[in-house]
């Protein structure tokens, strides 16, 4: 099936809009095939700000409005608690909220933007969205990550070449307390390590540390630079720790 088929059969649809690869890509396909979507921003403190600017700034481009949700996440405690399957409980909130609003404004359809290439076998968020009954349009045209970016380049989206961001949480080991002071503070040292000219990190927190995991091709630059690190991430942890292994691509 093509993303036009989907569109035609579905011609009114509702989209978890993050203003990754992903959901960028399908809104301006939806729009390029003629449907009326609207796109839905859901802002927690589990997402940067950057993520909130990045989405208005591409539906903008497109000429798509954005609406946003704001649903208390953190008064979940079975998201804050951070249980192994807190995925599960926060894609739960999140696409609730969405669903609500959507259908209040006319919306029965609901899409996201996963992929063909997205692995779903070990993840507790899916098994929410199939219980909220959320369509995948990309995944099942079979579009994956690698064609998504080539599409969305041509498409002129500034998207095309973003790298994968899971939410800040990801950051939390599982089991500690999710709080937003705690999540404040892996936001900011992640902006002061972006603003150095780090790119694709994570910042993880480890006990009182900070476990940074960078691209291999960072770590040398890590190590020359470590002075200015320690020092641009020391207001928001201490000690700052180098991790050598290779960052996964699940978070």
């Amino acid at each position: 099936m093509k993303l036009q088929e989907f569109f035609d059969r579905n011609p009114k649809a509702a989209l978890g809009f993050s203003g990754g690869v992903d959901s960028s890509y399908l809104l301006c396909a939806a729009l390029r095939c003629g449907a009326d979507v609207r796109a839905y921003y859901v802002k927690t403190p589990f997402q940067p700000q950057f993520e909130l600017e990045d989405a208005l700034r591409l539906a903008d481009g497109l000429g798509a409005a954005v609406t946003v949700l704001e649903p208390d996440l953190l008064c979940c405690d079975q998201v804050t608690s951070n249980p192994t399957d807190r995925c599960y409980h926060c894609k739960k909130v999140i696409f609730s909220a969405l669903r609500e609003q959507a259908l209040r404004d006319g919306y029965q359809v609901l899409i996201d933007g996963t992929n063909a290439s997205d692995d779903l076998g070990d993840r507790p968020g899916v098994r929410a969205l199939r219980e909220l009954s959320v369509r995948s349009p990309l995944r099942e045209c079979g579009l994956e990550k690698a064609e998504i970016r080539r599409l969305s380049r041509c498409e002129g989206l500034f998207t095309w070449n973003k790298p994968a961001y899971a939410c800040l949480a990801t950051r939390v080991p599982t089991g500690r307390r999710i709080t937003p002071g705690l999540l404040a503070r892996v936001e900011k040292a992640e902006d002061a390590l972006f603003a150095l000219g780090f790119t694709d990190f994570r910042v993880r927190v480890y006990g009182d540390a900070a476990r940074l995991q960078l691209p291999p091709a960072q770590l040398q630059r890590a190590l020359e630079r470590r002075g200015e690190i320690t020092a641009a991430l020391r207001p928001y942890f201490y000690p700052v720790l180098l991790d050598m292994e290779e960052r996964g691509t699940n978070g």
